[in-house]
């Protein structure tokens, strides 16, 4: 029997832009210098999504995204995916971010949410 090849599926690259955050020293937790005026280089540095779930994708687009140690990720108590607390601060401002970068785009129809 003789059948066509499976063709290869390739995932579509999206390119990254650039966090639009306010910058730290490269290498640094953003929520280290932030919170603890700590801008020590880490060795492990994880990329959080400032919105994530359905908002993922355009956290990416948009550059709305924070390096951060594993304490300030998933582990502490102060982790952006633990703590309210963090999470609305990033999300507040990410949200100044956007608009002071993208005025001419409208942020609650591009995330659905006020977050100020």
């Amino acid at each position: 029997m003789t059948g066509y090849p499976k063709q290869k599926w390739k995932k579509e690259r999206i390119r990254h832009r650039r966090s639009i955050l306010p910058s730290v020293e490269k290498g640094s937790c953003f929520l280290c210098a932030l919170l603890h005026e700590d801008e020590r280089q880490k060795r492990v540095l994880h990329t959080h999504h400032v919105f994530g779930g359905p908002n993922r994708k355009a956290s990416e687009q948009y550059g709305l995204t924070v390096q951060l140690c594993p304490e300030h990720h998933t582990q502490g108590k102060e982790a952006a995916h633990r703590n309210q607390e963090i999470a609305a601060l990033l999300h507040r401002l990410g949200q100044e971010a956007f608009e002071k970068r993208f005025p001419n785009l409208d942020f609650l129809e591009i995330f659905g949410r006020n977050y100020k």
